[in-house]
């Protein structure tokens, strides 16, 4: 089976387009924008001067504009937010409804799409353009196009229809988190949720809004909890919901489904306890290994 895909009806485009386009991004958003070109995609985000997330998007580059795949319910709110950067800028900055996100995995999904090996790779494809996730080589392909041709161009791809299901269950299974299910708007901080370890923050880019809460936070070992991927015994608990050790609280529930989920863990409770069982509502959870800079944090 060369691979499966489906719609990310859940996702929506950004289209940020004029001759200052390029500078404009650069000096507002997490990402170094020099990277994004035809041929590669990146992941980054748009924060508060105090260094919290409003939103988190990829970048592609696409018939001589900047799009952005976004959350679809909040791609106003990105566009608006954006533009109160503008100042003399010459950028246009609006939603690009005519645009659909879909999302491919598994064995061959990258090559049906005319895609080489790397995260972030790209290349055009249905009038849009495919990329592989930047974030994580288990996540497979993305492909943000116009939305009339897309189910036709994937069939002909050879790919076979799935269901947004399939794509969360990977998702989770990568400890991946997906943008304000797993975030807080205006209070949560990035390296929270794994920036830093997905590469959606350059460190070497300069300024942007935000940066030096961000970079404060890094250098500083400031950082005392992280989202962290859990392995689920018992029913799904709700986002929100406490996670407790030995019973005592240290963390909250966020998106979840079927056996894995996430989970947002204080660092200093998890420090030896690896193996040891969590809980949160009816269910018993078994967190992740910490990865290296979550140990370091």
């Amino acid at each position: 089976m060369v691979g499966t895909w489906t719609m990310l009806d859940g996702r929506g485009a950004v289209r940020v387009a004029g001759p200052d386009a390029r500078d404009f991004l650069q000096r507002v958003i997490t990402q170094d924008v020099e990277l994004v070109g035809p041929a590669r995609a990146a992941w980054g985000a748009l924060l508060t001067p105090q260094g919290k997330f409003l939103h988190e998007f990829f970048l592609v580059e696409h018939d001589g504009a900047l799009l952005l795949d976004g959350e679809a319910a909040r791609c106003a709110d990105l566009a608006q937010r954006l533009s109160r950067y503008r100042l003399r800028a010459q950028v246009e900055v609006s939603p690009e409804p005519a645009f659909a996100v879909a999302a491919a995995w598994g064995d061959g999904a990258a090559a049906a799409l005319g895609l080489p090996a790397g995260r972030g790779a790209a290349s055009p494809f249905a009038g849009g353009i495919a990329f592989n996730d930047p974030r994580c080589e288990g996540l497979g392909t993305r492909v943000l196009a116009p939305r009339g041709g897309l189910h036709t161009a994937m069939a002909a791809a050879g790919l076979t229809g799935g269901d947004h299901a399939g794509w969360d269950s990977l998702r989770l299974a990568n400890a991946v988190p997906d943008g304000s299910r797993d975030l807080e708007i205006d209070k949560s901080v990035l390296l929270e949720a794994n920036f830093d370890l997905l590469d959606g923050i350059d460190w070497a880019k300069g300024c942007y809004i935000g940066q030096e809460v961000t970079a404060r936070t890094r250098y500083r070992g400031l950082l005392k909890r992280r989202l962290i991927g859990v392995a689920i015994d018992g029913p799904v608990p709700a986002p929100g919901t406490p996670v407790t050790l030995d019973g005592r609280e240290i963390g909250e529930m966020r998106s979840a489904a079927g056996r894995r989920g996430l989970a947002l863990l204080r660092l200093d409770a998890l420090v030896g306890t690896a193996g040891s069982s969590l809980c949160a509502g009816e269910a018993r959870l078994l967190a992740d290994a910490l990865p290296m800079a979550a140990r370091e944090s």
